[in-house]
C-alpha cells in the first residue's frame, strides 16, 4: 500500500476540518478554545485508506492569517494538496497565500474541494468554478480537479476520493532507504508511557528499540513505541503519519521544529545555500542581507539572506543566496523552505535548499555560483567536484560530502571514482576519506617545497628541515593530516628527498651550489689540495681554527651539494680525486680481472688510512664487489 501526505490549505472558516471529517470522521479540532471559538488554531490529524489502496496521512491547517506559521510547519512534508475553497465566498486573501506557500515548498500535485456547494445556485458555482481555474492558471495545479462538495449532505465526497486516489497513482512516495527523519509537529504525554511525539516521517524507517536523538538539542533517547492511523506498529516507514513514543526525555524539553534522527548521523548547520524565488505577488523589493524569517519542516528561525549575484531581487525573480541562520537547525539538500517578512507579516518568498553545508562565499564568487548551477541542474559529477574545489585547502570528507549532497555513501563513490581516475581529484586520507581538488593539491605540494628551499638556504649548514619543522609550516586552512601524502608526492617528483627525520631539498631547488661562503670555499680547497690524502676533520679544524661540530658542517654542506664525497670515518675527498682513483681501479681490473688491497696499494700510492676507506667506497657504490681479500667489477 502507498503511503501519501495530504495537507488541506485554504482560507479560515471555508470548510477543511468539516471536509476531513465528513471524509474520515475524524474531528481534527480537539482543543476546548477549538471548539468554542469554531476555527482551526492547532494542526488537527484523520487518516483516509482508498481501495487498499493507498492510505493518506492528512493533515488540517489552520486558516487564520494570525496562524500562518503553523499552517507552514503542517504542509512541510506533504505529497498532495487539497486547496479547500467554499463556493459562497471563492478565492479570499489566505487561499492565495496558503496556495503560495504551496507552490514555494514545492507541492506537485493536488486538486480543489469546492465546499458548501450547498449553500449557493448552480449558476453560481459555475462562476465560482471558472474564477478559481483562472486562480490556478499557470500553476502546478492547472487544470487540476475542481470537485464540488457539501460536507453537511456528503455531496461529491465519493468523486472526490475517486480523483484523490487518481492522483495519489501518478505521485512518487517517499523514499524508504536511508537515515530516518522526523519532523516534531506535536509533543504531549500519555499516562504510563511518558512523552510522544508526532510528525511526518521524511525518509527510512524507524523501529522500535532504535537508538535516536533529538535535534537541534542533542538529546538522546530511545524509540519505545509508535503508531501510525490509530494502530500499533513496529515500525514506521517514511511518508506515514507517526506517533513515536520516547524513552528517557521529559516533553518540557522538545518543542515543535525538533527532528528525531539517529544518533550521530546528521549534522546542523547555520547556514546554507539555496535558489531562492522571490514571490510576485511581494509588495517589495528584497534586498541583499535582508532579516526573513525562515520555515521548513516544522520549524521557524530567524535568517539574514545573502544575494550571492544581485544586490536586490525584484517580486518574481529568482537568484543564489545564502542564508545565514540565527541558530543551528536540521536543513538537507533539497529541503524546501518559506521565507517571510517581518513587517509586514507575509509570506514573500521560498525555494529549495541546494548545499546545507557551504562555507562563507565571496559575493559574485564564480566557483560558488558554478557549483549551485550544477546542484540546481542536477549536474552530479560537476557538483561534487566544485563542493571539492570551492573548499581549497581544508579539503572535504566522505561523511560532510553525503551530507551536503544528499546522495548516499554508495552513490558518491560511484561519482567519485571517475574523477579519481582522472586525477582531477585526489584522495588525501584513509579514514576519514579526505579528498582535495588536483589544483588544491599541487599549491599545498608549491608552498611546502618553498618552505623546506627557503629553510635549507637560510640555514645552509643544516642537513635539511626536520618534519615537524615543515610539517608546521602547512597553511592554516589546511589539514596536517595531509602532510605525508604531499611528502610521499613531492618525494616522487624527486623535488625532495627524506632522510629519518629530516627533509632535504634537491640541490636544484636549493641552489646549493651557489652557497660561496669563505669558510665552505676554505674547506673545499683544503679538501682539492689534498688530492688523493686529503685532510680529516682533526686536521681542518687545527688549519682553520674551527670547531669540529662547525667544520663537520660545512664537510656536509659540500658533501650535499655534490663539491665533496664522504667516507667512512672522517675523510672526506673531492670528486676529482674519487674519479681519478675510479678510472686507476678499473683500468686495472680490466687488465687482471681482480685486485687485492696490496695491488691497490701498489697503483695507488696510498696508505691503509686512506686505501681502505676507497675499496669500501667502491664496494658500497657497487662498482666493485668483495670475495675474501680480492674484489673484482661487478657485472653490469
Amino acid at each position: 500500500m502507498k503511503h501519501l501526505i495530504l495537507g488541506t490549505a485554504g482560507h479560515i472558516d471555508h470548510g477543511k476540518t468539516s471536509l476531513v471529517r465528513a471524509l474520515t470522521g475524524v474531528d481534527c479540532d480537539r482543543l476546548p478554545e477549538e471548539k468554542r471559538r469554531g476555527i482551526t488554531i492547532e494542526l488537527g490529524f484523520a487518516h483516509l485508506e482508498i481501495e487498499d489502496k493507498v492510505r493518506f496521512g492528512i493533515v488540517d491547517v489552520p486558516g487564520h492569517e494570525r496562524f500562518i506559521r503553523t499552517m507552514v510547519a503542517g504542509v512541510g512534508g506533504i505529497d498532495v494538496v487539497m486547496l479547500v475553497i467554499a463556493a459562497d465566498e471563492g478565492v479570499m486573501p489566505q487561499t492565495r497565500e496558503h496556495f503560495d506557500i504551496c507552490r514555494l515548498l514545492g507541492v506537485k500535485r493536488g486538486l480543489v474541494a469546492l465546499t458548501k456547494c450547498d449553500l449557493v445556485m448552480p449558476e453560481w458555482l459555475e462562476l465560482v468554478q471558472e474564477e478559481v481555474a483562472g486562480f490556478l492558471s499557470d500553476s502546478f495545479l492547472d487544470g487540476a480537479p475542481i470537485v464540488p462538495v457539501s460536507s453537511k449532505n456528503g455531496v461529491g465526497l465519493d468523486k472526490l476520493e475517486a480523483e484523490l486516489e487518481r492522483i495519489a497513482a501518478g505521485v512518487e512516495p517517499k523514499k524508504a532507504d536511508g537515515a530516518f527523519r522526523l519532523p516534531v509537529d506535536r509533543v504531549f504525554t500519555v499516562t504510563g508511557f511518558g512523552t510522544v511525539v508526532t510528525g511526518t516521517l521524511l525518509g527510512g524507517s524507524i523501529a522500535i528499540g532504535d537508538e535516536v536523538e533529538i535535534l537541534p538539542g542533542v538529546i538522546a533517547s530511545r524509540v519505545r513505541g509508535i503508531q501510525a492511523h490509530g494502530g500499533k506498529r513496529d515500525r514506521g516507514v517514511a511518508g506515514e503519519r507517526l506517533a513515536v513514543n520516547l524513552q528517557g526525555v521529559e516533553h518540557t524539553a522538545l518543542e515543535r521544529g525538533d527532528s528525531v534522527v539517529p544518533r550521530d548521523h546528521y549534522t546542523l548547520t547555520s547556514a546554507v545555500d539555496v535558489h531562492l524565488n522571490h514571490l510576485g505577488s511581494s509588495q517589495k523589493i528584497l534586498k541583499h542581507r535582508a532579516s526573513v524569517r525562515l520555515h521548513s519542516a516544522a520549524f521557524e528561525v530567524p535568517a539574514k539572506v545573502i544575494l550571492l549575484g544581485n544586490d536586490s531581487l525584484l517580486p518574481g525573480e529568482s537568484c543564489f543566496a545564502q542564508l545565514r541562520l540565527g541558530r543551528p537547525v536540521l536543513l538537507l539538500p533539497g529541503d524546501p523552505f518559506v521565507i517571510r517578512s517581518y513587517s509586514p507579516n507575509a509570506t514573500i518568498g521560498g525555494g529549495r535548499v541546494l548545499d546545507p553545508g557551504s562555507p562563507k562565499h565571496r559575493r559574485r564568487s564564480d566557483e560558488a555560483l558554478a557549483l549551485l548551477e550544477a546542484a540546481l541542474a542536477g549536474d552530479e559529477p560537476v557538483m561534487v567536484l566544485k563542493m571539492i574545489s570551492t573548499a581549497l585547502f581544508s579539503g572535504v570528507s566522505l561523511p560532510e560530502l553525503v551530507a551536503r549532497s544528499g546522495f548516499s555513501q554508495k552513490r558518491l563513490e560511484s561519482i567519485l571514482f571517475p574523477l579519481l581516475s582522472s586525477g582531477a581529484v585526489l584522495q588525501v586520507c584513509r579514514e576519514p576519506k579526505v579528498y582535495l581538488s588536483r589544483e588544491s593539491f599541487d599549491e599545498l605540494k608549491a608552498h611546502l617545497l618553498k618552505e623546506a628551499v627557503q629553510f635549507c638556504r637560510a640555514n645552509p649548514l643544516k642537513e635539511g628541515i626536520s618534519r615537524e619543522e615543515l610539517k608546521s609550516r602547512m597553511p592554516k586552512r589546511s589539514d596536517q593530516r595531509f602532510f605525508m601524502t604531499l611528502v610521499t608526492s613531492l618525494e616522487k617528483d624527486g623535488r625532495i628527498i627524506p632522510d629519518r627525520d629530516i627533509v632535504r631539498v634537491a640541490a636544484t631547488d636549493a641552489n646549493e651550489n651557489g652557497d660561496d661562503t669563505l669558510l665552505t670555499r676554505a674547506v673545499e680547497e683544503l679538501i682539492l689540495r689534498g688530492a688523493l690524502e686529503p685532510p680529516t676533520v682533526k686536521e681542518l679544524c687545527e688549519k682553520l681554527a674551527l670547531g669540529e661540530k662547525n667544520a663537520l658542517a660545512h664537510l656536509s654542506l659540500l658533501a650535499r651539494s655534490g663539491r665533496a664525497v664522504k667516507m667512512k670515518g672522517d675523510i672526506f675527498y673531492s670528486p676529482l680525486a674519487v674519479t681519478e682513483v675510479r678510472e686507476k681501479l678499473i683500468a686495472y681490473l680490466k687488465k687482471h680481472g681482480e685486485i687485492t688491497p696490496g695491488s691497490f696499494r701498489e697503483v695507488t700510492g696510498l696508505s691503509r688510512k686512506f686505501m681502505i676507506p676507497l675499496l669500501e667506497y667502491f664496494d658500497q657504490e657497487k662498482l666493485t664487489i668483495r670475495v675474501g681479500d680480492i674484489r673484482m667489477l661487478r657485472r653490469r
